[in-house]
């Protein structure tokens, strides 16, 4: 295809994403990420492989940065070796991390002094839908910009929203983890209050799955703890959701609008993460809501 990609977080998302490229054709370059076991599979497959972020930049037409979030993204722009000082005119900086806009839009603007184009593309689903293409994306870029970043975006991505300007596929990602979030937070109160009230379980899960109630995020983590009793069935841990709703509520303090359900929501993960369920995935948000209320919730 000619592009030559670079890529930056092969970690959990990005080694499917990374992947996928390959097997449509793309040349790829990615860095080590907090372990070699990602990378050293897409060499297996073809990729190669560069130190340090200015390196990538150098070796690249596109660099993908899909990493934890924006002092991650800073660090990889602004640091030694970083990727401004690699970047050369007519490059595209596609940032696939979920951040801050505010910091997003800084990025872009010191790119396009240096005639450098950026567009951030956060995104949603899970690694199972990143290694089989399947992921959602929303993406803040101009049109023509968005032109140049889509057919990329296809090779892992089902569904793709422009939603705008730079800075905007940001915005829309941290008002969707709103209601995802949200609805984990409800889950686990609403287990916990079938438990405290003697609501059979299973026939909880029966009632929601055939109403309004219902969401593929209930289906993600309910079905696994009752039938498996694992608490593993959505695929994004405390931490991330954690700083995901720490960066929504700074957004929505700054626009000066009253959302007490961001700041509940935020609270129950940060209590999460303060009882040890930090590393852990969404679904040990019912473990701490149980143990908090002294009331066993598992396989049944």
């Amino acid at each position: 295809m000619g592009l030559k990609i670079g890529f930056i977080g092969v970690g959990m998302m990005g080694h499917g994403m990374a992947k996928n490229l390959l097997e449509k054709g793309y040349d790829v370059v990615g860095m080590a990420h907090k372990n070699r076991a990602g990378l050293d599979d897409l060499i297996e497959r073809g990729a190669t492989e560069a130190a340090t972020p200015k390196d990538i930049a150098a070796a690249s037409d596109v660099v993908i940065l899909c990493v934890t979030g924006s002092s991650q993204v800073e660090n990889i722009v602004y640091g030694d070796n970083g990727l401004l000082a690699g970047v050369e005119r007519g490059m595209t900086v596609l940032d696939c991390s979920t951040g801050e806009a505010d910091v997003v839009e800084k990025v872009g603007s010191d790119l396009e002094k240096l005639g450098v184009d950026m567009a951030d593309a956060p995104l949603a689903r899970t690694p199972v839908e990143a290694e089989a293409g399947k992921l959602n994306t929303m993406v803040g870029a101009s049109a023509e910009v968005f032109a140049k970043v889509e057919p990329i975006l296809k090779t892992f991505c089902e569904n793709i929203f422009h939603m705008g300007p730079l800075g905007s596929g940001s915005r829309m990602k941290l008002i969707n983890n709103l209601i995802t979030m949200g609805q984990a937070t409800l889950i686990a109160e609403a287990l916990c209050a079938c438990q405290a009230t003697g609501v059979d379980l299973q026939r909880f899960r029966d009632v929601i799955s055939a109403g309004g109630g219902n969401s593929g995020i209930f289906q993600m983590i309910v079905p696994a703890i009752l039938d498996e009793g694992s608490f593993d069935g959505m695929k994004f841990s405390i931490a991330n959701a954690t700083k995901d709703l720490r960066y929504l509520n700074n957004m929505l303090a700054n626009a000066g609008i009253s959302t007490p359900m961001a700041a509940l929501t935020h609270n129950a993960f940060v209590h999460a993460g303060n009882n040890g369920f930090s590393d852990s995935l969404v679904g040990a948000l019912v473990a701490d809501q149980a143990a908090m209320n002294k009331v066993d919730i598992g396989k049944c």
